[in-house]
């Protein structure tokens, strides 16, 4: 199955079918080899069809037309001679010959990839003439379609669920008598489904089935960006097995893993925020409505640490001589794209004894007025809910860890540690509750493409942010820990939507970071005007470099988080590779918000950014689900034109930087006249980014005096045209001046004029 795009494009396909079924739970057990560099293992996936959830704002429009009616090459295998007992026994010291899943006497059946598909046999249907049904409607059948690339699939099988001793309560019969596929899909519902005070036993038993036998092989292709998987006979989503097992291996040069050297030469493996995020490194379900929880068992040489998004502080189990085994999990869904895992020999960085921040780290906090910690039922799909846990909501310090090489030990305890307990601190002041309740922090290789990268419950930072002071290191350990809220516990329903994570996280790390350092009101002030005036210049400077289509922060207009009837959607501009390096959904989405804080006022602002996050932790959201509630939630007297048209329009779906009012621009044009000196440099950019000659007459009235006072002579024409049409407009410059005061302009205008005054002069 492919999907229509275009080979010389830049799109990302996602290709899982999550309208039909979607992954509840994975279960991964994996080995990691240094020395072939690949990752190898099984991963069991826990499935729920669709009869039993139904996906809101579902578009009936196709938004790609995926080619599932193609004939697929599937037929029926002979037994499996790969030897292995189970999931639990799998090594990284196995080898696979090329035939490893073949029949007898067939040839090698992997493609150039590496990937083995399952051939048809002499007796099998004609390939050219058999389709495979992607949804639960048509006659043929089922098909399930996970995002995978970049790796090699050895094998899928069915798991026997109802061989699991202990099985019996999950069915309605007191006795497993005739076991079906009925029976061990309604042991699976049973399971995904348990309520959240019951997780301790939940993870128990997915583990317990994980490690059952296979009962059947099932039919599997693969393809440039997915594999797809049928069972002969399932017609319907409902009849598909409910629990099965792949076996894969990872490949070196896949894209979501770099295997390199960490800063003191050893070897290290770690995701890397891949573009094609992590179907390079398990086959799973990537678009962002698939939220399932996890648990994996990772297996290493004995001098290793294996660090993941995990609620467990891990620690080794020693399996034999040389070889530990690292367990974490999640208990909170999350999409699949947000499971990050690091192995390599870092060293775990611990305060000096006579240092006293170390009796921070897990001492739990009780402010004298909560008022931000409201009270009633979340409104996300049922897991164990830190928003519901009272000790947790008073908590304003998680414990945390950190890992570095051992060279930059000391440089971590110097800066680093000394840092995270007031920033932690800062962001519980400001939006409550943490929703994850521990953090660890690695120091990633000095190959690391970004200064930072936010997981569940683990965080990447670059090795650049540990010299300098503590100014950038506090700056980019805001920026993750907001993260925490805005881009995992809240996460985009569309990706191309991207602003809802970064536009935020830059907004909040300059609050957090005002916060962390116990500045009073005017310097939080004078730091925030002065990173603000910094970024507008970022901001200016990428809108003249880059593409006017990827300068927009929704492309998709009223599109936005709309798929095709299978699930399946494309993320605009996703592989292209200049995207990496364009901070337009940083720089953007945070003069947004700056723009709405100072309509509002902070007091206001921040209020209700505390009660958005209580409405919408743990689920996808759209821009339009916080521009609506932010609209309803404050004054009529504050709201005065915005509308969430007016914001799309002026902010959302239109290249470039927002225009500035013609109020906005007078006080801009006030300010400068103030200067003494202004080089013709900066007055030529002024009127080219404004096109003040084409403004209104209050506009062009101060644009006239910059013109004279400076003498742009370039731009003298202007002066004579103002003179001959609008001489009524010339009274003194200090009685108008002294009037535009009196209007009583609201904050953001007056914010907005003094940075752009604070850009233009410095150019």
């Amino acid at each position: 199955m492919d999907m229509q795009l275009d080979p010389a494009g830049d799109d990302l396909p996602l290709m899982a079918n999550t309208s039909h079924i979607l992954v509840k739970h994975y279960v991964l057990d994996l080995d990691v080899d240094f020395e072939s560099q690949v990752i190898e293992g099984t991963i069991v996936l826990f499935l729920e069809d669709g009869d039993r959830f139904k996906k809101q704002n579902r578009s009936v429009e196709e938004a790609c037309q995926s080619e599932s009616n193609k004939g697929c090459k599937l037929g029926m295998p002979e037994p499996c001679h790969v030897p292995v007992t189970n999931a639990m026994t799998f090594s990284s010291e196995m080898e696979y010959n090329d035939c490893a899943i073949c029949s007898k006497g067939e040839k090698d059946t992997s493609d150039k990839d590496g990937n083995h598909d399952n051939q048809e046999h002499a007796a099998g249907i004609s390939s050219s003439k058999r389709c495979c049904d992607t949804g639960n409607h048509g006659s043929e059948e089922f098909l399930l379609v996970l995002d995978c690339c970049d790796l090699s699939v050895l094998k899928v099988e069915e798991v026997d669920v109802a061989a699991v001793p202990g099985m019996e309560k999950f069915t309605r019969s007191p006795e497993l008598t005739v076991v079906s596929e009925e029976l061990r899909n309604q042991i699976v519902r049973e399971l995904v489904t348990l309520p959240a005070n019951r997780w301790r036993e939940q993870l128990d038993y997915y583990a317990r089935c994980s490690q059952a036998a296979g009962c059947g092989e099932l039919l599997f292709d693969t393809d440039t960006w997915s594999l797809q998987i049928r069972k002969t006979g399932a017609q319907t989503a409902t009849d598909f097995p409910h629990a099965i097992r792949i076996w894969y291996k990872t490949k070196p040069e896949g894209r979501s893993v770099t295997w390199t050297s960490d800063q003191s030469g050893r070897p290290c493996v770690y995701t890397v925020g891949s573009p094609v995020n992590n179907r390079a490194l398990f086959p799973c379900q990537e678009p962002p409505v698939a939220m399932s929880t996890w648990q994996a068992t990772v297996r290493a040489a004995a001098s290793f640490v294996v660090l993941m998004s995990g609620e467990n502080s891990a620690k080794p189990t020693q399996l034999w001589e040389g070889c530990s085994s690292w367990y974490y999990y999640v208990t909170m869904p999350m999409p699949a794209s947000t499971f990050t895992i690091a192995v390599g020999c870092w060293t775990e960085v611990k305060m000096e004894p006579c240092s006293s921040g170390d009796s921070a780290t897990e001492t739990p906090f009780s402010p004298p007025e909560a008022d931000f910690r409201h009270v009633g039922v979340c409104s996300h799909m049922e897991y164990p809910c830190r928003f519901q846990n009272a000790s947790a909501t008073t908590q304003q310090i998680i414990p945390h860890r950190v890992f570095a090489p051992v060279c930059l030990t000391g440089a971590c305890q110097e800066t680093l540690l000394q840092l995270i307990p007031p920033c932690l601190s800062a962001a519980h002041s400001v939006l409550g509750t943490h929703p994850f309740s521990r953090l660890d922090v690695l120091i990633v290789p000095a190959n690391f493409p970004s200064l930072g990268m936010a997981s569940p419950h683990i965080m990447f930072l670059s090795q650049s942010i540990l010299t300098g002071g503590s100014h950038l290191c506090g700056t980019r350990l805001c920026h993750e820990i907001a993260h925490a809220w805005f881009g995992l516990a809240l996460g985009a329903r569309d990706w191309t939507e991207e602003w809802l994570s970064e536009g935020f996280a830059s907004h909040l790390e300059d609050v957090f970071w005002a916060a962390a350092q116990q500045l009073a009101p005017h310097e939080a002030r004078e730091q925030q005007e002065l990173r603000a005036c910094l970024r507008w210049r970022r901001l200016q400077d990428e809108m003249q470099s880059s593409p006017t289509e990827m300068q927009v922060l929704r492309p998709n207009k009223d599109k936005t988080g709309h798929t095709s009837d299978s699930g399946a959607s494309v993320i605009k501009h996703g592989l292209n590779p200049e995207k990496s390096f364009m901070q337009v959904h940083y720089l953007k989405g945070y003069f947004l918000l700056r723009f709405l804080a100072e309509r509002l006022g902070d007091e206001t602002y921040f209020s209700f950014l505390r009660k958005f996050v209580h409405a919408f932790h743990g689920q996808l959201i759209l821009s339009q689900d916080f521009l609506q509630m932010l609209l309803e939630n404050i004054p009529e007297e504050k709201r005065l034109e915005l509308s969430v048209e007016n914001i799309y329009q002026d902010w959302l779906e239109s290249s470039g930087i927002p225009k500035l009012l013609p109020d906005q621009l007078v006080l801009l044009l006030e300010h400068l006249l103030e200067q003494k000196t202004l080089s013709h440099r900066t007055l030529q950019s002024l009127q080219r980014t404004y096109h003040l000659q084409d403004q209104d007459a209050e506009v062009r009235h101060r644009w006239c005096e910059l013109i004279v006072k400076h003498k742009f002579t370039k731009a003298y024409e202007s002066v004579e045209r103002f003179l001959q049409e609008d001489q009524r407009l010339v009274p003194a410059r200090h009685a108008q001046k002294a009037d535009s005061h009196k209007r009583g302009l609201p904050p953001w205008i007056w914010s907005g004029a003094a940075l752009g005054f604070r850009v233009l002069l410095h150019r």
